[in-house]
């Protein structure tokens, strides 16, 4: 007597007599996974992927499946495409750059402002109420017909591309960007509060934050510091430098809220090394820095 046919649960017109060890269903070639003894069908192998943890790394971070940096890649896309803006549209600086306070006469002239009102100027900048200038300052470069020009937007890509994809791949996706907008609106806090009359652009106190980044992480992951002692040396020796013709403050300001920030991601008890708690802590340095700006725009406009 001849066994009665069996066919596959989900294509019942294949005839099949392998059947999935784990659910006992029949499967075809095309429902057929490798599994360590035998096949497993599709629905099998999705439940055991849920059921997996997925990897995270010391910095609570989640592991990235595949090793691209996609957080860096879209990065770079946003700051070259803001200088291609730049340059259709050469306003863009002035409008969207990191400018704490100046007044601004009807002819587009900057003076200095010193508090209170004056008939006939205008007050512009983070003093009156142009916050975004904070992030967006950080995205924008050196107009071309500077006397540094696209080689500040070339200088940043290549180190954001060279420090970005390692520190990305240490803190994952999330955490990462966090890192780079909150070292960005850092650099321009101290802009804020040392030089309101500087306008300051380029994504450099962002990338001194990853740098800072950097340091922590090899630090804690307990690598051999003496190169990558050198490397911060020589970036501490570009920020002096190039003082005279980029804004320090910026590049200060991002350098300590990076490693600031990956010093309590790194360094942070077991505990509070999960999302809801960085979270908060992120949070939370948020709304210090905008405490900060809120008191210095007061004492900017007189109202304190």
């Amino acid at each position: 007597m001849e066994a009665a046919a069996t066919t596959c649960y989900r294509h019942p017109s294949y005839e099949t007599y392998v059947r999935c060890t784990r659910c006992d269903r029949y499967i075809c070639p095309d429902c057929m996974r490798e599994a360590a003894v035998g096949h497993h069908c599709v629905e099998c192998v999705k439940e055991g992927q849920r059921s997996v943890r997925q990897a995270r790394s010391l910095f609570g971070g989640a592991v990235p499946s595949a090793a691209t940096p996609l957080v860096t890649y879209v990065l770079m896309a946003l700051n070259i495409v803001a200088y291609v803006v730049e340059v259709v549209r050469a306003e863009t600086v002035d409008r969207f750059g990191m400018l704490g306070a100046v007044l601004v006469d009807p002819a587009g002239g900057q003076y200095y402002y010193e508090g209170g009102v004056y008939p006939g100027f205008e007050l512009t900048g983070v003093a009156d109420g142009e916050w975004y200038r904070l992030v967006t300052g950080a995205f924008l470069h050196l107009p071309p017909d500077s006397s540094f020009g696209v080689m500040h937007l070339v200088f940043n890509m290549l180190a954001l591309w060279n420090l970005g994809r390692v520190v990305e791949g240490q803190l994952g996706r999330a955490r990462y960007l966090a890192l780079y907008l909150l070292s960005a609106v850092g650099g321009s806090v101290l802009v804020y509060l040392v030089s309101p009359e500087t306008t300051a652009v380029g994504a450099s106190g962002a990338i001194f934050g990853l740098a800072a980044s950097f340091y922590v992480i090899n630090r804690r992951l307990g690598r051999d510091m003496r190169p990558v002692n050198r490397f911060m040396a020589g970036f501490l020796l570009w920020m002096v430098i190039s003082a005279a013709f980029t804004s320090w403050e910026s590049h200060l300001g991002g350098l300590l809220t990076g490693g600031l920030v990956t010093y309590g991601l790194a360094y942070a008890p077991a505990k509070l090394r999960t999302s809801p708690a960085q979270l908060a802590g992120g949070v939370a340095l948020v709304a210090l820095l905008a405490v900060v700006v809120a008191v210095r725009t007061a004492a900017l406009t007189g109202q304190a």
